[in-house]
């Protein structure tokens, strides 16, 4: 009896206990301290019931969501320990499966009931919340993740992710409860101990690009196919060689070495394509990393790295200075953090015209500019914005845009025609000062007393508009004012921006209202090296070094882009994505991110496969599945110390059988001393090293201290973010400090790094730089980066990152594969040839650029190729003896294989069959005019030493007004076409005589037509597009053309007498045979 009423005292004193604890909880959770729940809803708001047990229950909830009964001394000891005065709030979690609890919510009956629907949406993945402090043995007791195992902070459903809910509500993580911070940030800026908050994993290692594989339903059948068809060639060139036709061994021989030369040709072509993938960025955790406030940079300032754009032009009279205005306008106007971006421009030809275009278009930016970013204009291109169709105001939100627009278009069409006008104005103002020199020096001539007879000596300068002489290149050129003979110009057109947002105003006076727009805008620099007489200015490659070393000195930016004058931003977000590469995890490896080319102006058929998409589409993007794709000459960021000659910092060998043959000693040592170079780079050596390379750097770079002091800085720069497996990281918020003004030494320094003898006796352009030596400077270069172990990325954004201009006439299109071609001889001569490559290439890499080298050379079989139909017609034999089974068979299967991989590459690549067809159709155009020429110019020149080019000789037609495409029906004659133009008419001839031989034949056997007028039709189908385009438009071919068709004709048909002269027996004229 007397224990009973001891346990009922018991159990009345519990009761009171946790009734006292209720009143405290509940006063807390309404009048205390902001706890998790009013916190949250009162942010968040939708009222919802609390799925919770009732606290007369005599049990406890497990962090399996499971309730299990207490004993009477656990229950005393709970509630003993319950009835602290601590003040906390204690929140049942929820289970960690996440399964639902009970359908019916159980409300606490000390809980108001919108407190209570409020709580039901609060989900707290087995964690305890506090709002005060706590009794270590109550910690203890209450705390479900007192443990340092990371696995237990990430949530495992993939339903709702707790941990990361309570990091994007300000929650500071920590281990067994989460602190929540005051509105005006951690802690209240106050030192409590609880420091920075630590990165929440999932959210810190999301990745700014990610890879993706072509799916397996077509890249395996493609590979499988590859395959089939590499057998069936190794069967059918075997068969062919035990097959010969005795009845015509010439025939028959020079067939078999055309096609083992094709099948190895298309080995060549088609092992790199085993491998193509396609790779995505993400622009939004670009700048969360980088451009948001965080503990590391309170105010948000950008922390991307500089990036300087090179614009190349040589001749303002081949490249309007209105199209390289509007690529310059679209460059300041691209969505990167301005005070990181320069612009420099590279006049090679040294024209007061491009310079003061120049000037003028710093002027307009200041408009251009402010109104792409007040109204986020796509293209930013004022020349292709104003030409597009369609409706202007399409997602246009600001009510003044109509009027910004009107505005800008006309402020836009004064400043084209100040452009069109400028070559006219400096001719009027230069004639006027030249007239008055002349006064003034007839003026000295009879004041002095001199003979009047004499000549005067006065020059005919170009003069600026300031009233001195233009230090380039003349006009009515002069001495060490020539093209090939000025002074070095540099001219700062827009200063660097501050570091500060500088927003605009409504005035009256401002064309449009940029109050709330920043109107800084980068900085654009005027560049033109000197050249003197007597120095190899090396054509592009010394323009595009002489801007690397500059820029080092000015600005510095770690990332270069290059462009050419008629290539444009056309996706304002281009420079982004480049860095969304470089600056992910891995991307200290990145040489250069490459951006496909597009073209602007090309007919819609485009006849001549000038959008090239099957090398920029199916190519490049293969490539980027092996060491990266090659560097094409524009549209390319550059890592500038991989421009210094640098080897990346990890690397790994892919010797192999080619590396063990061509790689040996030599190649071991270069490399490790090229491993010290970066760890001098690094501050990784010891002083007597960093000495010994300290002398070495102006053997190798020049003798400007500057821009060797520069070389440290854009490494550090280009660096990514530290992070976990991030190595050669660079700490958050380094790059955030304003860069220093320009000043008068630094532009100093900078005129003398463009002086022509700087590379004197220096590694510039053999191991630094652009590499010269070669026609296609951007292929070696790529290589050379390649060959020391870099990779490269290509970048397939999904709107066009750049646009530009293509040649859509015939000659134009053959003279720009002609020098492509001429480089590629050049490559295979040079020991960049891909066969001497070191052992850090792999080894489909050094199959595609021995492509490189080695297409041309296939332009000779395919020339013989085209003519063996012909002579098979006009002999009456084939390359075969006779056209059996297994021969047709064979051809089939060849045949089929070959289409089905075409339609297969069309589905991975995204190209269409059109262009795929256009593709083939040009490369028979080409392999047997530019590229058969390429191969004897190549010849010349590395053996004799004998440059060669061919030039235009004739012009036939002129533009028409309004014709967009009227440069397309322009017929220039040039030697190139002679070799197609034979091709066409032997075989129409061979046809018509093969046809007149069966006809006026006795015994009439049509079938001994078959082989040679299928594969007569197959070179004829190809060379469709040359034919039309040599008919111009609407009959206006041009006389030449028919003089050469008929000398042609008559040649072959009095050869053809000759060899065959009509007293033959018509009975039997050929011994042809089928089966």
């Amino acid at each position: 009896m007397e224990e009973d009423i001891v346990r009922l005292k018991k159990k009345r004193d519990v009761e009171k206990r946790m009734e006292r604890f209720q009143r405290s909880t509940s006063s807390l959770s309404m009048t205390g301290g902001r706890s998790f729940r009013s916190f949250m809803t009162g942010e968040l708001g939708s009222p919802h019931h609390e799925k919770s047990i009732s606290p007369s229950s005599t049990g406890r909830r497990t962090s399996s969501g499971r309730y299990i009964s207490l004993s009477r001394e656990e229950e005393s000891e709970v509630a003993g320990e319950v009835s602290s005065e601590f003040m906390y709030t204690v929140h049942i979690p929820a289970t960690p499966d996440h399964q639902q609890m009970s359908e019916t919510p159980m409300v606490r009956p000390m809980m108001g009931p919108s407190i209570a629907l409020k709580a039901e949406q609060q989900f707290v993945s087995s964690t305890i919340f506090t709002a005060a402090g706590m009794d270590p043995k109550m910690e203890r007791r209450l705390s479900l993740l007192k443990s340092n195992k990371p696995g237990l902070l990430m949530s495992h459903s993939s339903e709702f992710d707790h941990s990361r809910w309570l990091y994007e509500t300000k929650g500071t993580y920590g281990y067994g409860n989460a602190v929540w911070p005051k509105d005006d940030g951690y802690a209240g800026g106050k030192n409590t101990g609880l420091g920075a908050p630590p990165s929440f994993g999932d959210k810190a290692r999301r990745p700014l690009s990610r890879k993706s594989n072509i799916s397996a339903g077509i890249i395996s059948p493609y590979r499988l196919l590859v395959l089939i068809r590499m057998v069936v060639l190794g069967f059918f060139l075997a068969w062919r060689v035990r097959h010969p036709n005795s009845d015509a061994m010439w025939l028959w021989g020079m067939s078999v070495i055309c096609e083992l030369w094709f099948a190895f040709s298309w080995i060549l072509d088609q092992l790199p394509k085993l491998c193509p993938i396609n790779r995505f960025t993400d622009l939004q955790v670009l700048k969360e990393k980088f451009e948001t406030p965080s503990p590391l940079n309170p105010s948000g300032r950008s922390d991307l790295p500089g990036i300087d754009v090179f614009v190349s032009t040589a001749d303002p009279e081949k490249e309007p200075p209105l199209t390289t205005s509007n690529t310059i306008l679209s460059i300041l106007a691209a969505d990167y953090p301005l005070e990181k971006l320069s612009c420099y421009l590279s006049d090679d030809g040294g024209a007061l015209l491009t310079f003061e275009a120049l000037a003028e278009t710093a002027s307009f930016a200041r408009v251009w500019v402010p109104f792409c970013r007040k109204h986020k204009i796509e293209p930013r291109n004022p020349e292709t914005y104003f030409l597009l169709k369609g409706d202007p105001t399409k997602n246009k939100l600001l009510p003044d845009f109509v009027k910004d627009r009107r505005r800008v278009k006309r402020e836009y069409d004064e400043f084209k025609v100040r452009i069109n006008g400028l070559p006219d104005a400096i001719r009027r103002r230069s004639d006027a000062y030249n007239a008055h020199e002349e006064i003034r020096a007839k003026r000295k001539q009879i004041e002095t007393g001199a003979d009047q007879s004499e000549p005067l000596n006065v020059p005919k300068a170009t003069w600026m508009a300031d009233g001195t002489h233009w230090p380039g290149t003349w006009t009515n050129s002069g001495k060490e004012h020539g093209r090939g003979d000025h002074a070095g110009i540099i001219q700062v057109m827009l200063a660097p921006p501050t570091s500060e947002p500088l927003m605009g105003s409504a005035d009256d006076d401002n064309l449009i209202d940029t109050s709330d727009v920043d109107i800084r805008l980068p900085m654009l620099v005027y560049v033109s090296r000197e050249k003197r007489p007597g120095y190899d200015h090396n054509k592009k490659a010394g323009a595009m070094n002489a801007l690397v070393r500059t820029s080092a000195i000015m600005s510095n930016g770690p990332f270069i882009l290059n462009l050419d004058c008629d290539h444009y931003f056309f996706n304002s977000l281009a420079l982004r994505e480049a860095m969304c590469f470089f600056l992910d995890r891995g991307g200290d490896r990145l040489c250069y991110v490459q951006f496909p080319q597009r073209f602007e102006g090309i007919d819609p058929n485009d006849r001549y496969a000038n959008h090239n998409t099957v090398f920029f589409d199916v190519n490049m993007r293969a490539l980027d599945g092996l060491q990266g794709p090659m560097y094409v000459g524009t549209g390319c960021v550059f890592r500038r110390v991989a421009l210094y000659g640098f080897d990346p910092p990890r690397h790994v060998d892919h010797p192999g059988c080619w590396g063990t043959l061509c790689c040996g000693g030599k190649k071991k040592n270069k490399a490790q001393k090229r491993e010290v170079e970066v760890e001098t780079l690094n501050g990784g050596t010891s002083e007597e090293e960093e000495d010994v390379e300290a002398v070495m750097l102006p053997k190798r770079y020049g003798d400007s201290m500057t821009f060797c002091a520069s070389i440290p800085v854009a490494q550090f720069q280009g660096r990514p973010l530290a992070d976990q497996g991030v190595q050669n990281g660079r700490p958050a918020g380094a790059l955030t400090v304003p860069r220093e003004p320009l000043d008068a030494s630094t532009v100093a320094e900078a005129i003398n790094v463009i002086s022509c003898f700087y590379e004197d006796k220096t590694e510039w352009g053999g191991r630094v730089g652009w590499i010269y030596g070669s026609v296609t400077e951007d292929v070696v270069t790529g290589f050379r980066m390649h060959n020391r172990g870099w990779r490269s990325v290509y970048c397939v954004t999904k709107r066009d990152a750049f646009r530009g201009t293509a040649p859509i006439n015939l000659t134009d299109r053959l003279h720009q594969v002609l020098r492509w071609a001429t480089g590629s001889v050049e490559i295979f001569f040079s020991r960049n040839n891909a066969l001497l490559a070191s052992s850090r290439m792999k080894c489909l890499q050094r199959i595609a650029y021995l492509n490189v080298g080695i297409y041309p050379f296939t332009s000779i079989f395919l020339l013989v190729y085209c003519f063996l139909p012909a002579l098979s017609l006009f002999t009456g034999e084939f390359i075969v003896q006779s056209l059996n089974v297994a021969f047709l068979i064979y051809l089939l299967i060849i045949t089929v294989t070959l289409c089905m991989l075409a339609i297969l590459e069309v589905k991975w690549s995204g190209i269409t069959l059109e262009e795929w067809w256009r593709n083939e159709q040009f490369w028979v155009i080409g392999g047997t005019s530019a590229h058969l020429a390429a191969v004897f110019q190549g010849l010349l020149k590395v053996m004799a030493g004998v440059d060669i080019s061919f030039t235009l000789t004739s012009k036939s037609g002129a533009e028409e007004e309004g014709d967009e495409f009227a440069d397309l029906y322009l017929v220039k004659w040039s030697a190139l076409m002679i070799p197609p133009i034979t091709i066409m008419i032997i075989n129409i001839i061979a046809i018509a005589v093969g046809t007149s031989r069966q006809i006026y034949s006795e015994i009439p056997q049509w079938s001994k037509l078959l082989g040679g007028v299928f594969f007569s039709f197959w070179v004829l189908a190809h060379l469709y597009p040359f034919a039309k385009g040599l008919m111009g438009k609407r009959g206006r071919t041009p006389t030449i053309i028919f003089v050469w068709s008929g000398l042609l004709a008559v040649i072959i048909s009095l050869l053809w007498v000759y060899i065959s002269p009509p007293t033959n027996n018509i009975a039997n004229p050929g011994a042809f045979q089928f089966p």
